[in-house]
């Protein structure tokens, strides 16, 4: 695959609206947004190139609970078309689904030619946070650790565009962000009672990835580890790289004629019954 140059929001404490890095050392919230909207100008361009060549894009985010997985994925997803991009968050599997082959749920979310697929945890959940929390055998772990790189390879080999990433968090930033989500209602939903219970289980997921990328790091489906103990420096340095591995190409644009209206612009008119409900008052 040909490739271009080699080259979280943390929302705890006050917000900086400053340009640079914030007293704790994390990237300030301007220079961020000013550096992601040029990313989404890339990405933007790598949809219509895939788009244009018919190419499917896999991108799998994994990491440790807390780590940024959905805020990096809504970071690339949020310009993109949804019809084009669709974002993959399975729950646990149902009882039909844990009679089946283990890929098999996530087989049916595969692209089609012309799309992006954003996997938000995927099948190395069995790798983790089943293994580490007992929802798996070790002999269904070995099995898979086992098929992995074999089923990697048939996705590669027919085309797919795959590109894998490791999250990384340390426990004391980990543990901050439990504390947010706990103490901010917004964010509870994201807290979960595993979530709970792993916060006693970090070195024991942190064996569970070594295994796991021993086993499944290969030629044709690398993983790549990205620094998300800031979460938006994270995700600059992640979607700049994912950027790097595609090709720099520029796909040319159909001209849309753009003609004036032949008459004055109209306004809505309800004629029957219903109308618009009152509008909110702001600012009284």
């Amino acid at each position: 695959m040909p490739s271009k140059k080699n080259g979280s929001d943390d929302s705890r404490g006050k917000k900086s609206d400053k340009k640079g890095d914030k007293p704790d050392g994390h990237l300030g919230r301007k220079e961020y947004e000013e550096q992601l909207a040029q990313l989404h100008l890339e990405l933007d361009r790598v949809a219509r190139w895939v788009q244009h060549h018919g190419k499917r894009l896999v991108v799998l985010i994994e990491g440790r609970d807390t780590a940024g997985k959905g805020g990096v994925i809504s970071a690339i997803s949020q310009v993109l078309n949804p019809r084009q991009c669709q974002v993959v968050a399975l729950s646990k599997p149902s009882e039909d689904e844990r009679t089946q082959w283990y890929f098999q749920r996530y087989v049916k979310h595969l692209p089609a030619g012309g799309r992006i697929a954003l996997f938000d945890r995927s099948w190395y959940n069995r790798a983790g946070v089943e293994r580490v929390m007992g929802f798996a055998s070790e002999a269904e772990v070995k099995r898979f650790l086992a098929q992995v790189p074999l089923f990697e390879q048939l996705l590669v080999d027919d085309g797919i565009l795959l590109f894998k990433y490791w999250l990384t968090v340390d426990q004391a930033e980990q543990e901050q962000r439990f504390l947010e989500r706990r103490d901010d209602p917004l964010k509870r939903w994201k807290l979960s009672p595993i979530d709970l219970e792993s916060r006693e289980k970090y070195a024991d997921y942190g064996k569970a990835r070594d295994a796991m990328l021993r086993a499944t790091h290969t030629e044709h489906a690398p993983w790549t580890l990205v620094d998300f103990n800031d979460q938006r420096r994270g995700r600059l340095t992640l979607i700049r790289h994912l950027l790097d591995q595609l090709p720099d190409c520029e796909v040319p644009e159909q001209p849309l004629e753009f003609p004036p209206l032949s008459g004055k612009p109209g306004k809505e008119v309800f004629r029957g019954p219903l109308k618009p409900i009152p509008s909110v008052s702001v600012g009284d």
